[in-house]
């Protein structure tokens, strides 16, 4: 329990003119609501849809955290509600909270890894994820999507986020299904130490992957992650190419689609990430060598592209500069991130639709912003990567309704920059103001 000296300090700390943004941090750390239960934001230019262009002067009003209504001009707090706030970010370019629809909370890659696994309780991998969470939050993204982590942690952080027990981004976590020896089982440690920790999730034919998905779902996956190719990561020597077959592939996807699970695909080569849209996955996550028949299969289904194109370009880095690699990691990252942006520009041109992630967790938690300048190198326009961090993330995760823009109705994840990310797509990596769903966490 907390003692009431600190509620006599926190008190305290309220009453000074001074300290307005820290009480707000205070509120926001425990889960309370913001000053007033109506806010005016005045924002200098509004994108309140990513893809179309952005308003000048305009006035979101919020109430209860949701977006009441947008309104030209700046109205006055006088013309709204007497207990109403006002957030001047007239001077600032203001645009819906950003999605980040890969990311790995519980961690980050380094040469400390093996040894944190060793020493790291489960508690304190979620105590870890915590702090990841919310550097995450700050930097802008309101929402992520976890595709990979230790599953009971990982529901409870998203749990506890949803409950304002602490604070963080709004979280989709995934049940993780992977095949023996495959990128997702357990790999480079002693024999007895893999099968303690071989997940449960590990599983061989496609009836076996039927049990391993429901399994999955059961405790408590918002989507299903598979792995249809070999990983960078994973310490064999086994290759990215296709690993599960397109039975186990099959059966995965039709028994999460029935059950009202999504399934993404983590897929280096193009013979599986071909096999995983054939089956009907709703994204492919990396898509490192797509080829044109992966373009083809893209456009057929509709799923989406996750490119991850800073994972790529963290882990070419760390093989050169670093020696904690071992041979057979090292060898796959140059070559995986050799071929990452030639093909993601591909299937940018081709049209595909593509949905922003990162794979943070393999690059340092809050650095999320720096993909989107790596996507701009590659030929993104500005605006289709704004789109690609709010409304198709939410077309993705199936949450259009409520997130991904600045209308009435949705939830008011809101941030905001001192220049627009329209002109200088390296603005995003300086987010001034963030506010997920009404409560402010960073002015």
């Amino acid at each position: 329990m907390i003692n009431c000296n600190y509620f006599r300090w926190a008190k305290t700390l309220l009453l000074r003119r001074h300290t307005t943004v820290a009480a707000a941090m205070l509120m926001t750390a425990f889960g309370w609501p913001s000053f007033a239960d109506t806010q005016l934001i005045h924002a200098g230019t509004l994108l309140a849809v990513p893809g179309q262009e952005p308003l000048q002067n305009q006035t979101v009003i919020i109430k209860d955290g949701k977006i009441v209504s947008v309104q030209d001009g700046f109205v006055a707090l006088s013309d709204i509600a007497a207990e109403a706030s006002l957030i001047d970010l007239s001077s600032n370019f203001v645009m819906p909270g950003l999605m980040d629809m890969h990311v790995h909370l519980q961690g980050e890659l380094g040469p400390e890894n093996d040894s944190e696994q060793l020493k790291m309780s489960s508690a304190d991998v979620l105590v870890e994820s915590v702090h990841h969470a919310n550097l995450t939050l700050l930097a802008g993204f309101t929402t992520v999507r976890d595709v990979g982590s230790q599953p009971e942690q990982m529901y409870a952080l998203r749990n506890g986020v949803n409950k304002n027990w602490v604070t963080g981004p709004r979280i989709i976590a995934s049940g993780n299904v992977s095949v023996t020896g495959g990128h997702g089982d357990i790999d480079g440690i002693s024999p007895d130490l893999m099968e303690m920790y071989t997940a449960k999730t590990i599983c061989d034919g496609p009836y076996d992957c039927r049990r391993a998905t429901r399994r999955a779902i059961k405790f408590g996956g918002d989507l299903i992650k598979i792995t249809s190719t070999g990983g960078v990561l994973s310490d064999t020597d086994t290759g990215t190419s296709q690993q599960m077959t397109e039975g186990e592939l099959k059966e995965v996807v039709d028994t999460a689609h029935g059950l009202g699970r999504k399934v993404a695909s983590h897929a280096h080569g193009a013979d599986g990430i071909n096999a995983a849209l054939r089956a009907g996955v709703d994204s492919i996550e990396h898509g490192s060598y797509a080829d044109k028949e992966s373009l083809r299969l893209f456009k057929k289904t509709g799923a989406y592209l996750v490119p991850t194109l800073l994972a790529g370009h963290t882990v070419m880095r760390m093989a050169k500069e670093s020696d904690f690699m071992s041979d057979a990691i090292k060898a796959k990252a140059i070559d995986v991130s050799s071929a990452m942006a030639g093909n993601f520009t591909k299937a940018y041109e081709a049209g595909v639709n593509i949905a922003y992630g990162t794979d943070s967790g393999v690059s340092r938690h809050g650095t999320n912003a720096y993909e989107a300048i790596l996507m701009f190198e590659a030929g993104m326009s500005t605006s289709d990567i704004l789109k690609s961090a709010t409304v198709n993330a939410a077309d993705l995760i199936d949450h259009s309704d409520s997130l991904g823009t600045i209308e009435a109705g949705k939830h008011a994840d809101i941030i905001a920059t001192a220049i627009s990310p329209l002109k200088d797509i390296t603005a995003l990596l300086n987010v001034d103001f963030v506010m997920k769903a009404g409560v402010i966490v960073k002015h």
